[in-house]
């Protein structure tokens, strides 16, 4: 072996190049893991971004119900096609009722009977006298009964004028003894809409979604003819008019037990120092306790000083359900509220993150999937409870809803620091991490809802009436029609029918003075007629 002998200089070159190609692996050994760590961030932008895709799509084409397995039930374009029986299996009018076998009653198919309770015309249809002889014997034929049909008959609006005589009366020897009858108070005073007229224009508004518009068209077919701008100015007059009933059903609500609170847009075209184009909102406030209340309230913004002056005065040591906005939590903090956590709101994070899943993907055993299936534990308890005190609703939670809490804690911890943070999954684990101590406060007491359903029940007919009136001309009119929602929904909550309980009120209001004629004329109190 030949030995080689290297100068300094050359051995220090040799040591130079040996280190120089040992940086440069280096780099290049950190260059490729820097590639490879662009390339999973890039990975995760991509799914991130496909998943936001697939979700906007969803949104935008899907069914918007949240039911799994259940038959879209929104209305379609081929309704009557689709929701007619088959001829075949139609049945005569009188085919409703009960058969009853050795086992069990069953319910006869066929239509359902007209409301008794209808008023009804009688029509007899009789043979001519030259038919009533016996075709046997040439005896005159009796009667001896009558075959009974009914069929449903609609009179289309009546549209009359109510003209009003206010007789004068003068002294007959001389002109100073002129008098008139006065004129009868009107919640619009010299208001060209009957009160019963009124009621059915804020009916057909805000309980039929029928924009002003339409109503104009449809009462020029009958002889009505009126423009919307006479409409709108006076749904604006008698929204401004109920504002002391509204402000009584305000004092009520704040006095509940329990309320449930809710936010959704409006948008205002004529708001002092904004935007056409800007979001205003109507908040709603739902009680849950007492008398039921649907209270309904415009304001410019979402903040918190628009929220602390809904909620002025509410009682401490109640009960506030509602979403997981931050606004509602310092509402609860200030006034000494107990605040729980919306679950059905949880869910819909878990259903979006299981629908953007490939159909393959979708397995019992994805977390998606875990959890919708627990929380529908938690509401299969509800149901059980529904009927139930409060006392044997909290002992049933306790037995039955407390470990399934247990479990989907459980899941929680497992998942939440192991899927990504910015991917639907991710953002529904962490509202569940975020608002657990809120979410599981409702098996404390059997009188707390699980759910904040009940006000977004209260909003969606606001929703659906906004998608064809569209937004508010003016500050004025978003608060009549924040009023008058306010008493619609108060009726049908009660089981009472708005138009006859509007007639009502309408017609007493003008009257009041006092405290107790005010309070008499709630939604609860105030019967319909008088």
């Amino acid at each position: 072996m030949k030995t080689v002998t290297l100068t300094k200089d050359e051995f220090d070159a040799l040591v130079a190049a040996r280190d120089e190609a040992f940086t440069a692996r280096d780099g290049a050994f950190a260059e490729r893991e820097s590639l490879r760590g662009e390339v999973r961030t890039l990975k995760v932008e991509r799914d991130l971004l496909q998943e936001k895709l697939k979700a906007f799509l969803r949104k935008l084409f899907d069914a918007k119900s949240e039911a799994r397995g259940t038959d879209q039930k929104d209305l379609f374009f081929n309704e009557a096609e689709s929701l007619a029986p088959d001829a075949s299996v139609v049945a005569e009018e009188d085919s409703t009722g009960e058969i009853e076998i050795p086992a069990h009653k069953r319910k006869k198919r066929g239509r359902k009977p007209l409301d008794p309770n209808l008023p009804r015309e009688i029509v007899r249809h009789e043979l001519p006298e030259s038919e009533r002889i016996c075709a046997h014997d040439g005896s005159p034929l009796v009667e001896i009964g009558v075959e009974v049909s009914e069929q449903l008959d609609i009179i289309p609006q009546q549209v009359r004028v109510i003209q009003h005589q206010r007789v004068k009366y003068a002294c007959a020897c001389c002109d100073q003894g002129i008098k008139v009858t006065p004129a009868p108070a009107r919640i619009i005073p010299r208001g060209l809409l009957t009160e019963s007229a009124m009621a059915w224009v804020v009916t057909s508004k805000y309980m039929d979604a029928l924009p002003l518009y339409r109503q104009a068209a449809l009462l020029g077919r009958f002889g009505g003819d009126l423009s919307r701008t006479t409409l709108a100015g006076s749904v604006i007059r008698v929204g401004e008019g109920v504002q002391p009933v509204i402000n009584l059903m305000r004092d009520h609500l704040l006095d509940a037990d329990v309320i449930h609170a809710d936010e959704t847009t409006i948008q205002v075209l004529k708001e002092p120092g904004k935007k056409a184009q800007s979001k205003s909102y109507l908040w709603a406030q739902v009680t849950g306790s007492g008398p039921p209340i649907r209270l309904f309230g415009y304001a410019p913004g979402r903040g918190s000083a628009h929220a602390d002056h809904l909620y002025a005065g509410i009682k401490s040591g109640g009960a506030l359900m509602s979403d997981g906005y931050e606004v509602y939590g310092s509402i609860a903090k200030t006034n000494k509220l107990i605040h729980l956590g919306c679950w059905a709101h949880c869910r819909r994070y878990f259903v979006e993150a299981e629908a953007v899943l490939p159909k393959i993907a979708r397995t019992p055993e994805q977390p998606a999937t875990q959890f919708i299936a627990a929380i529908g534990e938690l509401y299969a308890v509800e149901s059980k409870a529904k009927e139930k005190s409060a006392s044997e609703r909290q002992q049933l939670r306790d037995e039955l809803s407390r470990p399934i809490l247990t479990r989907i804690e459980a899941l929680l911890m497992k998942y939440l620091h192991a899927i990504t943070p910015g991917s639907l999954m991710g953002k529904a684990l962490h509202y569940l991490s975020a608002q657990w101590p809120k979410l599981i406060r409702y098996v404390e007491n059997g009188a707390w809802p699980i759910d904040n359903n009940l006000c977004e029940n209260a909003i969606r007919p606001f929703v659906i009436g906004r998608r064809n009136w569209l937004f508010a001309d003016t500050v004025a009119g978003a608060n009549a029609s924040a009023n008058l929602y306010s008493l619609v929904e108060t009726c049908k909550a009660n089981g009472i029918d708005p138009y006859a309980y509007l007639v009502s009120l309408f017609r007493n209001l003008p009257a009041a003075k006092t405290a107790d004629d005010f309070e008499a004329l709630l939604p609860w109190r105030l019967t319909p007629g008088a």
